[in-house]
């Protein structure tokens, strides 16, 4: 898959077509319309190339020219600071510092859990699922505030929320439907001709399923 835009650019980007980590990334590349390769790898057969770069050999791994870059928060700031038009990130340091935190807080509270949740204990399994349904239900209100994840601009961190609220019919969590404020929102960046062009194939199917 190739991400076409007018800007010349010569990246590549290493992503799992099932992994919401690399999945947020691929929402900046669609969202700034940056050139790039996408290279959609087999997490239990990773190519060579992935290593040579990667000493972690994990996904996602971004490189511009001589630049590598794995870590998803990394490489979307980096995006961001590389193209910045559209701004994802706030301009004034105070702001940038807030949803530096929530970014961090995403991490910690929605990636964490998910990451747990593909466990083969289904005890873990279990526990990362109800601490990730707790986790979003507890802030369900935030997600009426404004337009977008308490901003009236799509930012970065909806870049990151998008691919959890994606995943959640397939890995079974039932928000209900008093939960509007999440739906509507959801809804709303679901519709994003950016959005729609950075799922995979395998996230398109598993949504139909």
């Amino acid at each position: 898959m190739v991400l076409v835009a007018n800007r010349r650019s010569c990246m590549t980007l290493f992503s799992d077509p099932n992994c919401a980590q690399s999945h947020r990334v691929r929402v900046v590349l669609a969202e700034k319309d940056i050139t790039v390769d996408i290279v959609y790898i087999d997490p239990d057969n990773k190519p060579e190339d992935l290593l040579d770069v990667n000493p972690y050999n994990s996904v996602p791994t971004l490189t511009d020219r001589e630049l590598v870059l794995y870590d998803a928060r990394v490489i979307m700031e980096y995006l961001d600071e590389r193209f910045p038009h559209p701004p994802l990130m706030p301009v004034d340091p105070v702001s940038r510092s807030k949803s530096r935190l929530m970014l961090f807080r995403i991490e910690k509270d929605w990636y964490e859990p998910l990451t747990r949740l593909y466990s083969d204990q289904a005890s873990v399994a279990n526990k990362a699922k109800k601490d990730l349904q707790e986790s979003l239900l507890s802030v369900s209100e935030l997600f009426k505030v404004k337009s977008y994840f308490l901003s009236d601009e799509f930012s970065l961190v909806d870049c990151s929320i998008a691919p959890i609220l994606w995943r959640l019919p397939s890995l079974g969590i039932e928000l209900g439907k008093t939960v509007k404020p999440i739906t509507e929102y959801a809804q709303r960046v679901f519709n994003r001709p950016s959005f729609r062009s950075s799922l995979s194939e395998e996230e398109v199917e598993a949504r139909m399923e």
